[in-house]
């Protein structure tokens, strides 16, 4: 048998079929860095327009977790996919660096300040720790092949950024916005300060839920609001409900709604007669918890009708009022609410309007201050059973049980928090109209997915005035100078905070702390005092629209997008939304971005304890970053993201096609070059112009799912190709012709014409995503190419079907093929056949149809890819035939029959004139004209 191998164009590349990403990876990072890919980018792009995302900053502490890859790797893939569509896209990566986090984990190190280390000490230990944390962090995103400004990252304790945040306060106050009140806020015991909303997370919580009895101070105005006389014995009383019996001794009212109905109820109560005003929805359930199966209703009124009336502190020697809110729910409870002005902002609300007193008899550690009666120096939480006990002791406790709810806890600590009133600093939402402006601005906003608009706007909505200042000493200053008696800013604040802003951009936040009064108030220093907190660092971070956007020459303002986790609704979203538009009355985003957590594969919330983490690092130590990068893309980011090794495993069998298909490409091209062999459109073959019509039409898609975020439709649909029309169809026709025509036929150059412009597409679609993969490809396209696939365009190469031979043809051709590969399939698993060049078909064809099949004659048969294919009218259909039909409902037959032809040891086809030349006895006759170079006029498919 005569070796016809050496006669082949078999594919050749030097593209390994093997990865091997967690080894080449870092190499290509090391050529990107070499080339300054990102400068080179900056100097490519100058002059385009702008597209902008701005980073929101990640926190400087601990190593980078499932959750940053989501972020960054997301990030990433939308600025590049911006790059290929024109834009200057630059991208300045972040770190947000106060705050108490870094801070705790200087003091485990060193102490607190003023034990072993000074203040000055303490900031700088501080610093030199973020510094650390921003260089392990920043190698691991860079190991993603997230592309950025990494040499030039922004860090808000950089010293130009801490004073534009003064700078930002600064304009903030000059607008009308800044508020010092003595307020309740979520406090935390662990911390020893104020948190901010986004700090706060809402855990379930055992808490001692009471029904406690405020007696009627006058007892005969009360009976008189409800039109009743003394006809029922018994003490007269307002109860109330509450799962914080430690803000009992802050009391200062009783509130109840004024349009709800309320119903005095007379009952004998463990062994006292009690008359009791409850909400009329409630008395069956509140009567229920204290026992009572008799009673009577004595008198009925509105909640209106009560307003002022007098009650008795259940335990103190004092009156409160009883008064009107809004806030009073029938959700629980009695209809009257525990109203204490220092323990929560309702109460607080409502307090203001009656002129209540804001008494907070909690200290910063949590413990009843000296002169609270009976509890002085207990820790609040540790009060509650001998506040209870007092209670019952004073015959005021209708009823005591453990109730579990939602309950606020510290996100560092978990521990629960406290609401306790103390002297801050507030960013007013309804002073000069923020709220309203805030809300207006939303809905100009763009928000993926659209739920977003509706949430922010309501956390805009009902948020309360925001607390920008910290007890703390690693952190932006508030550095205002405050009248000792007053205690209001000085007038001049706006010019002093830029003085301070000027010593701070030379000498960072130490210039403040440092700072004697009389050097900017001279005579005026004795009034005056220095502001000792500290800014929100949600504050930092929400100004780096000015600090960020407005000072780096290569940004711009409003960014056109930013991206973060679901939270930042709440967190950096809510605090960039507050400081621009108090700062300058428009949002700094014109589009928002959201995506949801990190799950395993069950739905569990990743924890160590479960041993369900999946670290990136690992990830990309064996399977390599773009395995990670091809997850975070081809799962829906607007819900949670289940992520294992089972579903990474996954992936990389959908990574091996991807790869596996731009192989094929690849090696099919040996020998060509597109400066001499590229083949204009009206030359190529019908088959080969469909393939680049296919890709364009998918390159449109592309750019669309690209611009409208949907990241898991670009896998998808790319996927598919490979599995579909590359791999299922076109790759699978073109074998026979690439192999075994002449290396410079028509027919060979034409199909590797059309993979030329398909790879060079292909290698930009999967740029975004698949970035080092895509710049290997592209660095084995032949012919000349740029730098890198990373600083390309979309590509221009491909272009639309034209001819008798167009869409709707080809599709009908795809509807027969599967038809007769279910016929052949099923001959396969019977035996009959065993591969579908053993097959002949004939085809039954209805009028239209057999016209439409007979333009490719001959050719048909490659293009499915057995060795004869013939047409008939459908009048001659056999009765053996098999019926089938097309997806328009068009009938047609066909019948699958083994071949009884010699095969051709070159084509594997099945002809009746193999062995009719007797210098080449196993080839057919199409093979010897091809062996012999003289095959140039075979043309097909």
């Amino acid at each position: 048998m005569t070796d016809y191998k050496h006669t082949l164009n078999l594919p050749q590349t030097d593209f390994p079929m093997r990865g091997n990403l967690a080894k080449r990876e870092p190499e290509r990072l090391s050529q990107w860095q070499g080339m300054d890919l990102y400068r080179r980018l900056r100097e490519q792009r100058a002059g385009r327009e702008k597209w902008v995302l701005h980073d929101g900053p990640p926190y400087a502490n601990g190593d980078i977790h499932i959750g940053h890859a989501v972020n960054k790797v997301l990030k990433d893939i939308i600025v590049k996919s911006r790059t290929l569509d024109g834009y200057d896209a630059p991208y300045v990566p972040g770190w947000d660096c106060h705050g108490l986090p870094i801070e705790a984990k200087v003091e485990q190190r060193l102490g607190r300040v003023g034990d072993k280390v000074s203040a000055r000490e303490f900031r700088q230990a501080c610093r030199e720790y973020a510094a650390t944390q921003v260089d392990g962090q920043r190698e691991g995103f860079k190991r993603m092949g997230v592309i950025g400004d990494w040499d030039n990252p922004y860090l808000t304790m950089d010293f130009r950024i801490e004073a534009d945040i003064l700078r930002t306060l600064a304009k903030i106050i000059d607008k009308g916005h800044l508020l010092r009140g003595f307020k309740p806020v979520h406090w935390c015991l662990d911390c020893g300060s104020a948190l901010a909303e986004a700090e706060v997370e809402y855990e379930e919580r055992t808490s001692p839920a009471i029904d406690v009895a405020f007696p009627v101070a006058d007892e005969s105005g009360f009976l008189a609001r409800l039109n009743v006389e003394a006809d029922a014995p018994g003490e007269l009383a307002v109860a109330i409900w509450t799962t914080t019996p430690w803000t009992l001794p802050a009391n200062q009212a009783v509130a109840v709604h004024p349009d709800l109905n309320y119903a005095l109820v007379a009952f004998e109560h463990e062994g006292r007669a009690r008359r009791l005003l409850l909400a009329e929805d409630l008395v069956e359930s509140a009567l229920q918890r204290y026992g009572v199966e008799d009673y009577r209703v004595v008198a009925r009124a509105q909640g209106a009708a009560l307003e002022r009336a007098s009650l008795r502190h259940p335990f103190q020697a004092r009156e409160v009022p009883l008064i009107l809110g809004e806030h009073v729910t029938t959700d629980a409870g009695t209809g009257a609410v525990h109203t204490a002005p220092a323990h929560g902002v309702d109460d607080y609300n409502v307090g203001q309007r009656y002129e209540l007193p804001v008494d907070n008899p909690v200290d910063d550690q949590g413990r009843y201050r000296e002169g609270v009666a009976h509890f002085a120096g207990e820790q609040v939480f540790k009060a509650n059973p001998a506040i209870v006990a007092l209670l019952a002791e004073r015959g005021v406790l209708l009823h005591h049980e453990k109730f579990q709810h939602s309950y606020p806890h510290c996100w560092r600590h978990k521990t629960p928090l406290i609401f306790r009133a103390t002297p801050q600093w507030f960013i007013g939402m309804d002073k000069q109209g923020l709220r309203r402006d805030a809300v207006q601005a939303i809905d100009g906003v763009q928000f993926v997915p659209g739920w977003g608009q509706a949430r922010i706007r309501g956390m805009v909505e009902g948020s309360p005035d925001w607390c920008i200042s910290r007890q703390r000493n690693w952190g932006v200053p508030i550095a205002l100078f405050v009248h000792k008696e007053s205690k209001q800013p000085h007038p001049r604040t706006v010019e002093l905070l830029e003085q301070v802003a000027l010593r701070v951009e030379q000498g960072g936040i130490d210039a403040w702390f440092e700072l004697e009064p009389a050097e900017l108030l001279g005579e005026e220093a004795a009034q005056y005092e220095k502001a000792s907190d500290v800014l929100d660092v949600w504050f930092d971070s929400g100004s780096t629209h000015h600090a960020v956007l407005d000072r780096r020459p290569e940004l711009t303002f409003p960014a056109q997008m930013y991206l973060e986790g679901s939270d930042q609704h709440r967190g950096w979203f809510m605090a960039a939304l507050r400081t621009s538009i108090a700062m300058r009355g428009v949002a700094p985003y014109r589009a928002v971005l959201t995506h949801g957590f990190t799950v395993d594969e069950k739905g569990h919330k990743m924890s160590k304890s479960r041993g369900n983490v999946v670290a990136p690092q690992k990830v990309m130590d064996s399977l390599g970053a773009d395995i990670l990068r091809l997850w975070v893309a081809s799962t829906d980011y607007s819900g949670e993201m289940a992520v294992s090794d089972q579903i990474l495993k996954r992936v990389a069998d959908a990574y091996r096609r991807i790869r596996n298909t731009a192989r094929f490409m690849l090696g099919n091209l040996a020998g060509f070059d597109p400066a001499a062999n590229l083949l204009p459109p009206e030359q190529m073959l019908p088959l080969d112009r469909w393939i680049v019509d296919q890709a364009l039409q998918l390159q449109e898609r592309l750019r669309q799912a690209y611009t409208d975020y949907e990241f898991h439709q670009i896998v998808h649909r790319v996927h598919n190709f490979c599995v579909l029309e590359m791999g299922g169809f076109y790759l699978d026709v073109i074998k026979d012709r690439q192999y075994t025509m002449p290396a410079d036929s028509t027919g060979r150059r034409s199909a590797q014409s059309a993979l030329y412009h398909v790879v060079q597409a292909f290698a930009r679609w999967l740029a975004p995503v698949l970035s080092f993969t895509a710049e290997e490809i592209y660095e084995h396209i032949p012919g000349e190419r740029g730098e890198s696939v990373l600083l390309e365009e979309w590509y221009e190469g491909l272009f639309p079907l034209q001819g008798e031979l167009d869409r709707a043809y080809w599709a009908r051709v795809l509807q027969l093929r599967e038809a007769l590969n279910k016929e052949i399939e099923g001959q396969r698993n019977e035996g009959r056949i065993k591969a579908s060049l053993e097959a002949e078909v004939d085809l039954y064809l209805p009028e239209g149809l057999y016209q439409d099949f007979a333009r490719l004659e001959d050719e048909l048969r490659f293009a499915l890819i057995t060795s004869y294919a013939r047409l008939h009218p459908l009048a001659e259909r056999p009765a053996d035939a098999v019926d089938a039909q097309l997806e328009d409902g068009t009938a047609f037959a066909l019948k699958v029959t083994a071949s009884g032809h010699a095969k051709c040891t070159r084509c594997w086809h099945r002809r009746e004139d193999v062995g009719a030349v007797a210098a080449h006895p196993e080839l057919c006759g199409r093979c010897v004209e091809n062996v012999d170079g003289s095959g140039e006029t075979r043309r097909y498919a």
